[in-house]
């Protein structure tokens, strides 16, 4: 399940006139759909990862650099750990010890907190570090945000939600929670554009 690759192919069919409406992905974690709209954003539709709240694991804490609140497993379609902290400057002040941190999930550590002022536009944030696929941290991460949904929708009391993945090439992802789907909506934008000649 990849948000990157869902979003930007959706995109290029959209923009270029090769697809119109909605496109169909047939993956491993099922039917992926992702819808275009009028405003240029693009609504993602994927399986709502599952959370399995779990101890914290004996060197996370150490790793990440800070005491985690919760943790929870985001199972198999995800295969990260979870982690809140304590406040939105920790998750931006992270610098976890990569190498660490590899021993502790399938992918990676996906750290959160609630945002600090929710009249800022985001309700919480997020950072992904995934050391286990070569990404020492993801920008923005689609799949990552089938886990955060859940989570803050619960704590929040909403199913509408808006995450910041605060990267330092930092992302906004709208989520919405449908039954056990999860709606990510947001923008693309194509940076390169060529063709290949034989």
């Amino acid at each position: 399940m990849c948000g990157h690759a869902t979003l930007a192919t959706a995109h290029v069919l959209h923009t270029t006139g090769a697809h119109r409406g909605a496109v169909r992905f047939a993956t491993r974690s099922g039917v992926l759909v992702a819808t275009p709209h009028e405003d240029g954003s693009i609504t993602l539709d994927f399986p709502t990862a599952p959370l399995t709240p779990v101890e914290t694991p004996a060197g996370v804490a150490a790793a990440l650099g800070t005491e985690p609140r919760t943790v929870l497993d985001t199972g198999p379609n995800v295969g990260d750990l979870l982690v809140e902290v304590a406040d939105e400057e920790t998750v931006r002040g992270l610098t976890p010890d990569l190498e660490a941190l590899s021993a502790h999930s399938e992918r990676g550590v996906i750290a959160t907190a609630r945002a600090e002022d929710p009249a800022g536009g985001y309700d919480y944030v997020s950072r992904c570090f995934f050391p286990n696929v070569g990404i020492d941290e993801d920008p923005v991460t689609g799949s990552a945000h089938t886990a955060l949904a859940p989570f803050w929708s619960e704590r929040l009391g909403r199913p509408d939600l808006t995450g910041l993945q605060a990267s330092s090439r930092p992302g906004r992802v709208r989520t919405r929670l449908r039954g056990g789907r999860t709606l990510l909506s947001g923008h693309a934008v194509t940076v390169i554009d060529g063709e290949l000649l034989a």
